[in-house]
């Protein structure tokens, strides 16, 4: 904890306690919009939906989907060490994530709103042994509460991206208040290192990305097996967590391609599940066969472009796809993690944009692990040359593969990184049972 706070915190933690009142109109509107969960509103105001198990507690908090799924196997580890784990996040969908994919025993709470008062509320509840922060999802009350409390706080699978880097240069007394509250800093690479050593983050180590370590994302045999016997005899590409803009060029390439490959069938996964409908409606309105997998619809021999607008699902399509394009890369949303695909042996396509995943991509891209379209028009011709060429697409499945062996093993390099927080769990543990 800094002996003074900055001006900056300062101001904010006023702020942030005055604004204490205005948490429910925010509240109201984020459940208009499918925000929040009406049964656990209490959680955002730090209010507990359980009681705190015995013994000791890891808390680990991520902002979304993709921060909580690259701490499965973590928290696998962790579990077998017989400590509680206590997992908060800040989104619907990654709640139902966890309550897919996680054991029963991994608590899943929201992360309180940042207000004094929230904060105080959610840690005096849970009282935490050890706080595990996964890439850069800081929020100052809830960090300099933790450091008030004397919590030890990691930084686990750290990343700074280039974007975010330059603005907390210009808030580097800041940033350095809240970073300096951390034992340490576990960095996806040496870059990330260099930035959170460069903000006054005392103590960096580079672990490696935990995301290369992921297992293979699961897929329900009963639903597979209709799946395939649906899909059967077509030529099947998959587009995995689009945004807002790529629909449209997935429709360009589907009619442009289905000319000379007649039995192509295209699979739009959109990254949230709640815009399905609307792209159903516009591939209809182009006049495409359209089927929506939330109306319990499968893909018929006549149908052009299967919406698969579900959540948790994707290791069923990325089973049936020879290629896959990771979302979020054709528009400028930064992409998406292609490993989960790589480990189901799809050949990978990704746009231009990925500086959220910039060292994984930069690997595979030079090793030709995976293959880059700058423009649309470059997209389509990619993609052509990828679903007819099967041999192209097994030299990319197979340089995937090894760089994704080469690059891999954060995970227990992140646990010998927690090992001395970890025995100082147990010694505590040990002593409160006696």
């Amino acid at each position: 904890m800094p002996s003074a706070l900055p001006a900056t915190l300062a101001t904010y933690r006023r702020l942030s306690a005055l604004a204490a009142p205005l948490a429910a109109p925010l509240i109201a509107r984020r459940l208009k919009r499918g925000k929040e969960d009406p049964e656990r509103l209490g959680e955002r105001r730090g209010i507990a939906s359980m009681a705190r198990p015995a013994g000791p507690l890891i808390w680990i908090h991520g902002a979304s989907v993709g921060e909580v799924l690259a701490t499965a196997g973590l928290i696998e580890r962790l579990r077998a060490l017989n400590v509680r784990i206590l997992l908060t996040s800040g989104t619907v969908t990654s709640a139902e994530i966890v309550a897919r994919r996680f054991p029963p025993d991994v608590i899943h709470q929201y992360v309180p709103f940042d207000s004094p008062r929230f904060v105080s509320a959610f840690l005096d509840h849970w009282k935490p042994g050890l706080a595990l922060f996964i890439e850069s999802d800081i929020w100052p009350n809830l960090i300099l509460s933790s450091a008030e409390r004397r919590i030890p706080m990691v930084i686990i699978n750290g990343r700074m991206s280039p974007r975010s880097f330059p603005r907390w240069q210009k808030l580097r007394g800041t940033i350095s208040a809240l970073l300096e509250c951390f034992d340490l800093c576990l960095a996806q690479s040496d870059r990330d290192a260099e930035r959170f050593a460069a903000l006054g983050c005392p103590n960096v180590v580079t672990s490696g990305n935990l995301k290369l370590d992921v297992e293979a994302l699961p897929a329900d045999v009963r639903k597979l097996e209709r799946l395939k016997e649906a899909t059967q005899r077509r030529q099947i590409f998959v587009a995995a967590s689009t945004h807002p803009g790529e629909d449209e060029i997935i429709l360009d390439a589907h009619r442009r391609l289905a000319s000379r490959l007649p039995q192509l069938l295209s699979v739009i996964v959109p990254r949230h599940p709640e815009r399905g409908p609307a792209i159903a409606q516009m591939l209809t309105d182009a006049g495409m066969q359209v089927a929506l997998r939330s109306r319990d619809e499968l893909p018929g021999g006549g149908s052009d472009i299967y919406v698969a607008d579900t959540l948790g699902e994707l290791g069923l399509f990325y089973r049936i796809a020879p290629v896959v394009f990771m979302g979020g890369s054709l528009v400028p949303h930064g992409g998406q993690n292609p490993i989960e695909g790589i480990r189901l042996g799809a050949a990978i396509l990704h746009g231009p944009h990925v500086f959220n995943f910039s060292d994984i991509y930069e690997s595979l891209d030079q090793a030709g692990g995976a293959v880059r379209a700058e423009t649309g028009e470059d997209f389509v011709k990619t993609l052509g040359h990828l679903l007819v060429n099967p041999i192209a697409r097994q030299r990319t499945v197979d340089a995937a593969e090894g760089v994704v062996n080469r690059l891999g093993g954060a995970l227990d390099k992140t646990l010998s990184a927690l090992e001395p927080y970890l025995l100082q769990l147990r010694l505590e543990g040990g002593s409160a049972d006696a």
